[in-house]
């Protein structure tokens, strides 16, 4: 236990040159191919014996989709111009995406225990291939979004050209947390288990059952919150989730450039602390073999 503790500790003071950023880049690109066969063999083990297969990753979306469409008919959330249930699957594919990849990239380091004691590679290839297997999932439910915008009759526009980068800052916010929380769970197993359920939690902090217009009404214009309207809604929009979602239901679905007024003050925390919570898991690595 006196490792980890120097384990964890070492890994929060420090100040890594330029020089090995770089140098992490350029072997994370060479590992490629690793990365590649990780992520099938992630895939393959996850719906091998699952009697529905890959109709896993589609059901608890679609099946999320109807429930907040029944809430909202009982409590009547706006939706503007676009059907209830296809904006209600927009918000749930990068939210599903970034939840479920941060939780698998928490969980890849301990459990590739068995790889990190044989050989040596850069340890941040298992939350990247955590995150990357769900790419999969998030293509099949946009065929699914595609379906449903196809049946309530929503047309893309040319602002969906957006979205590739959209999803790629979803992928950064979520590696954010990976990082971090895959060195700590090495140290403390806990973490595995009591992120999924913060991240469950902070659900209801984003705009997912109900759109970012209605957050802005309540506490711009109404000021719901009185003289803490402000500072509420400041802090609410440092959640990534809550521009990402937004700016995704705007590509997709209103035909509306991405907000960036809406994206900055998390794009703004995820830019500090990526850094920080990479570089954290660089010192931490050095003790996995140890502790794990």
């Amino acid at each position: 236990m006196l490792g980890a503790r120097s384990g964890v500790e070492s890994a929060l003071s420090f100040e890594p040159p330029l020089q090995s950023v770089i140098t992490a880049i350029r072997s994370i690109i060479a590992s490629r191919e690793l990365i590649a066969i990780l992520v099938w063999r992630n895939i393959t083990v996850r719906y091998k014996q699952a009697y529905l297969g890959i109709g896993w990753a589609i059901f608890r979306p679609f099946a999320l989709m109807l429930v907040f469409t029944l809430v909202r008919s009982l409590v009547g959330i706006p939706s503007g111009n676009v059907p209830y249930p296809v904006l209600a699957f927009a918000a749930l594919m990068p939210w599903m995406f970034f939840q479920e990849s941060a939780s698998e990239g928490v969980l890849s380091v301990v459990a590739n225990s068995a790889l990190i004691r044989k050989i040596y590679f850069p340890r941040e290839i298992f939350p990247i291939t955590g995150i990357m297997t769900k790419l999969v999932e998030l293509g099949i439910n946009a065929l699914i979004l595609a379906a449903l915008m196809a049946w309530f009759g929503v047309l893309p526009s040319a602002q969906i050209f957006w979205a590739p980068a959209i999803i790629i800052y979803t992928m950064l916010a979520s590696l954010t947390i990976a990082l971090a929380g895959a060195a700590l769970n090495v140290y403390y197993r806990d973490v595995g288990t009591a992120l999924p359920v913060l991240l469950s939690l902070l659900m209801y902090a984003s705009p997912v059952i109900y759109p970012l217009d209605l957050v802005k009404d309540k506490l711009l214009v109404q000021r719901a919150a009185g003289e803490w309207s402000d500072v509420l809604y400041t802090v609410y929009m440092l959640n990534p989730l809550a521009g990402i979602i937004d700016s995704f239901q705007n590509v997709v679905l209103r035909g509306l450039p991405p907000d960036f007024h809406a994206l900055i003050p998390g794009a703004i925390l995820v830019a500090i602390a990526l850094p920080i919570s990479y570089f954290y898991f660089k010192r931490a690595e050095s003790y996995f073999a140890d502790v794990i």
